[in-house]
This record gives structure tokens, sequence and C-alpha cells, in this order.
């Protein structure tokens, strides 16, 4: 079946061309000169070097960017390398961001940092392991885990990289499981509000993270655009781990149900619906599309009893133990453990752009989960391995060669 590829209205396409041609950028652009940052005698906004660039270069240099190619962002069990990591999707965000950005007249570096950061940190093991992570956080102390959440903590708390107000914010309201037809910024943010917004997604939850609104409209693009990046991709990858043997299943007409299909079609769709306008709107069709897309996903990847199994056997009481084992190592300040000398010692040691912290004064729980926040899925299982010498616990992986 030939792919089904809408194209820009004829109108909007001239004016973007036109604007292109003439330098012109959209009145509500977000510009590099007002970035807001927690020391503002740092890092100021510069030819050379412009504020949201900085945040890109910040976010790269990060020991944790590194760990996004060993992280799972569905599926985690195949030793296949055509299977899409985490490290591919931030990308992936990024690229789809920044070509409905420029079409849109908007600031690419401020789209590029929320991108390449949105996901930092993430769990091992995808939403699974952000789940049990989170439930138990929730058990001990009452609070909760989200990975949106948990990226701007190790960005702006964990590793104190002076980040941008604009791209935290971004970052904090990514949530690509809440999608909207229409995205408003919701403008002025200050810190103050921004650090009430975190805490209240600590202390509510989903039910804070539904209500978040990013401050830019770049943050909007790019908040639709981690739907749109894994939306087809998941599929994709779906088929070739033979969770899927084809997408004949899947209906949605209007975007398509192939990865480029969707990815070119909803680009298209906002493009056509948002430019020149102070929001980002995606049309009745699209977005209702998108929403029986994502409920397909559901039903035939992310609950396939075929990814579900190994999770709740094996890897959620692995975090059970694993959990446990380095809380007591902080309470007990065991200075031997790994908690402390691959965890607490380098965050101790990380730059600091702003007032001295003492990291091992935090919560003994909110350490732990840092810690295991960060981890890789192979950093998990050979911890695992290391302080459960004696599990009979052990994951099967799907080679390349299975037929």
């Amino acid at each position: 079946m030939s792919l089904k590829h809408h194209q820009l209205d004829s109108s909007v396409e001239k004016q973007i061309k036109e604007n292109i041609s003439k330098g012109i950028l959209s009145p509500y652009r977000f510009m590099d000169e007002n970035a807001v940052r927690r020391n503002m005698g740092k890092d100021k906004n510069s030819v050379l070097r412009p504020s949201f660039g900085r945040d890109i270069e910040k976010i790269l240099h990060l020991p944790l960017y590194n760990r996004y190619n060993d992280k799972t962002q569905v599926f985690s069990f195949y030793n296949n390398d055509d299977i899409t990591r985490r490290g591919l999707h931030v990308q992936l965000v990024s690229r789809i961001s920044r070509n409905i950005g420029r079409m849109l007249g908007l600031n690419l570096d401020l789209i590029e940092a929320i991108a390449l950061g949105h996901d930092v940190g993430h769990t091992p093991f995808g939403h699974a392991g952000e789940r049990y992570l989170s439930e138990l956080l929730q058990k001990e102390t009452g609070r909760h885990f989200n990975h949106n959440v948990h990226s701007t903590r190790v960005l702006d708390i964990l590793y104190r990289r002076n980040i941008s107000l604009q791209t935290l914010d971004g970052i904090l309201c990514h949530n690509g499981e809440f999608e909207l037809n229409e995205y408003r910024p919701k403008k002025g943010l200050t810190f103050e509000q921004y650090d009430n917004n975190v805490e209240l997604c600590y202390t509510e939850g989903g039910e804070a993270i539904k209500k978040l609104v990013p401050s830019t409209l770049e943050g909007c693009v790019v908040r639709i655009c981690d739907i749109i990046a894994y939306i087809g991709k998941d599929r994709q990858d779906a088929i070739t781990a033979k969770i899927l043997s084809d997408d004949s299943m899947f209906s949605s007409e209007f975007i398509g149900s192939k990865n480029a299909e969707m990815i070119n079609n909803l680009t298209v769709d906002i493009v056509n619906n948002s430019f020149g306008k102070d929001c980002i709107i995606l049309s009745e069709q699209a977005f209702n599309d998108l929403k029986t897309a994502k409920k397909e996903n559901y039903e035939y990847i992310y609950k396939n009893e075929k990814i579900e199994g190994q999770y709740n056997e094996i890897i959620k009481p692995m975090f059970n133990e694993l959990y446990y084992k380095l809380l007591d190592d902080v309470k007990s300040k065991n200075i031997n453990s790994c908690i402390y000398k691959h965890h607490i010692n380098a965050i101790q040691k990380s730059c600091q752009y702003y007032e001295d912290w003492d990291y091992i004064s935090e919560e003994p729980n909110q350490i732990v989960v840092d810690y295991i926040a960060s981890m890789t899925d192979d950093y998990f299982i050979g911890l695992y391995r290391l302080l459960f010498p004696e599990s009979d616990k052990a994951i099967e992986y799907h080679s390349y060669f299975e037929t």
C-alpha cells in the first residue's frame, strides 16, 4: 500500500518560504536575551554562545546524557540494535520539533534543549521501571516519581547546571501521555511558580502533571512532538520485535498508520493550523486520529502479554530488592556501598553553579531513587547480580537470530 503524505496548504507554504528568505521570525518566538536562570550572573547570552545554545551544550556534556543509549524506550529484552533506545527517541523528538519550529519561525535552540533533555531523568526499563520506582517511593514517603519531573531534578538540583527556566519548564511540561488539541503557552512563569509546580508533581502525581502547560510556544511544540516521535516508531519496533506481524490492525486514516505517514501528516496538520498563531493547534481530524492511534498502541503493543510478562515477574521483584538494599546502605552510611562510590560521591563532586549543598543530607529514599533512575538497563542488571549473586532471577533476551 502506498503511503498517504499530506502537503502544506499552498498559501501557508508560500508565506513560510517568504519568511525564511527574508529572515522573518515569529513574534511569539522566545528570545535568547530573555532567558532566566537561578544564577543570572553566569551563562549570559552572547553571540558566541546564545542562552539556549548553552543549555544544549550543558545537557550534551552531562554524564547521564551518555546513558540514554542503553535505556529502554519500549522493548527491554531484545539484543537487537535495530530496536529504538531512548537515545534515538530524544533525537527524533528534536528533529521533528525543530522542523516544525523552523516553519513556524520559533527558537530552534530552545526547542533542541528541551527535546534533548526531556528524558534525561528516565528510569531503566522504560515506563515499567518508572512505575515500579514510583510505587516504592510512594510506599516509603507518600511522594510520586515521574520521569519528566526527575529530568528537571537531574539538571537543576543534582548536577546544578544553571539551566534556564524556559528549558526546565519545557522539560517538566513535556509529558507525552497527555495529548491536547490545542497547546496555548502560559506566559510569565517565574522560578517561584516553577518550583511550586514541581512540588505539586511530587505530592499529587499525575493529577498535577495533567494540568501542566509550557510557558513557551517552543515547549508546546516539543510536547506534541514527543507523541509524534513515538507513536509510529513504536509500531515499527513492534514489528521488528515480532510482537506484531504487520500493522493491519491499526485504523487511523487521516494521519495514517505507518511511522512515515504519521510524522509527515501530523507535522503538516500542526503547521497548517498553527502558522502565525500564538498557540499550537491540531485539526479535529488529526487530534481524534492521534487519540485513536495512541489507544491502539496501548491495546496491541504496550499491554501485550509478550511484553508485560518479564517486567512483572522478574524486573519488579529486582527493583524491590535493589531499592531496599541501597536504602539500608544510605541509612547505615555504608561508605563502601556502590551507592556511595558510584553515585553519592560523584554528585558531591559535580559542578555546582549555586549555593553549597550537602547531598548526603537529602532524604534517603530520594537518594536511592536518584541512583536507580540514573541507571541503564545493563547497569541495573549488573548491580543486581553484584549485590544478589545467589538470586535465581534471570532475564531471557531475544537475539538477532531468532526466526
